[in-house]
């Protein structure tokens, strides 16, 4: 049986990781800096039943890092991308390298879509994301990891809930269509991983939701579903009406121009790795409505 560590948890991808490792037959370590949180989706009847157990951890303190691995005897690890690491999760990744973690998941980003080296610095995000990726190859090897090149988040919507309430919305990027990939699909796709290791010797994963939808439809799926109606701009409206207002559209850098060059592959990934065909963003936002009133 596997040993499996599970940074972030309570974090909505996170919680499926460590669920979806379990039903793969992993023993499963919820790695936490407060172990007190509640895991969405994992009741405590059912953590008890899955033999989950929680452990202190921090991806920012290596030495938590080293006993967390040592206490538990895993092998295997989730980790997340730590903003506040000054050295892109170096000495972390060493840390648990030495401490006897043989194999990681990466929660990485689809903002990476060419050779590390040549990402440039100014692209903040898909920069910081290289540079662990980078670390991640120099001191675990290609064959020891994977990197999750995950889409455009479907929670990413949820910053329009204050202004769903409220009624009014502004969309920075109105005419851009992105994957909306859900978080139940990355982290049934990573726990997998993680719970049998590479496939075919592939060390980067890209993810994609199943079809590109436009911020515009975007945000009318969501109105519908909280039965409301949208009105654009400075047009009248009666009855539950949220106001959309329309930005001009965000420059992404140079990454954008590839962005998708390569969704099928993502998308049939999501199939691939889970068993199941994807989430589309209308069938999320149905199983999440709860989350825009919240």
């Amino acid at each position: 049986m596997a040993r499996v560590l599970v940074f972030g948890p309570t974090g909505n991808v996170g919680s499926y990781v460590a669920r979806t490792a379990q039903h793969h037959g992993a023993k499963v370590f919820l790695a936490m800096r407060d172990t007190t949180k509640l895991i969405p989706g994992l009741s405590g009847k059912d953590e008890t039943s899955g033999g989950f157990e929680r452990i202190t951890a921090d991806l920012t303190k290596p030495d938590s890092v080293t006993a967390a691995v040592k206490q538990t005897g895993a092998t295997s690890a989730f980790m997340y991308l730590a903003h506040q690491s000054t050295d892109h999760m170096r000495a972390t990744l060493q840390a648990s390298k030495k401490a006897g973690i043989d194999f990681i998941v990466f929660l990485s980003s689809f903002t990476i879509n060419k050779p590390l080296d040549a990402v440039p610095s100014n692209e903040r995000i898909p920069w910081i994301h290289a540079q662990v990726e980078k670390n991640l190859e120099e001191i675990y090897g290609a064959k020891n990891y994977v990197a999750l090149r995950a889409g455009a988040f479907a929670t990413n919507t949820l910053r329009w809930r204050d202004g769903m309430r409220d009624g009014e919305v502004f969309l920075t990027s109105p005419e851009t269509r992105f994957d909306f990939i859900a978080d139940s699909d990355i982290g049934r796709g990573g726990g997998r991983i993680l719970a049998e290791g590479q496939r075919d010797g592939e060390n980067i994963v890209y993810l994609y939701g199943p079809g590109l939808v436009k911020q515009t439809d975007a945000i009318g799926v969501v109105a519908r579903a909280l039965g409301k109606k949208i009105v654009w701009g400075d047009e009248d409206g009666d009855g539950e009406v949220v106001r959309v207002r329309l930005g001009e559209e965000e420059n992404r850098g140079t990454w954008w121009k590839r962005a998708y060059a390569n969704f099928e592959e993502g998308k049939g990934n999501v199939e691939r790795y889970t068993g199941g065909k994807g989430t589309g963003y209308e069938e999320w936002v149905r199983e999440n409505v709860g989350r825009f009133k919240a």
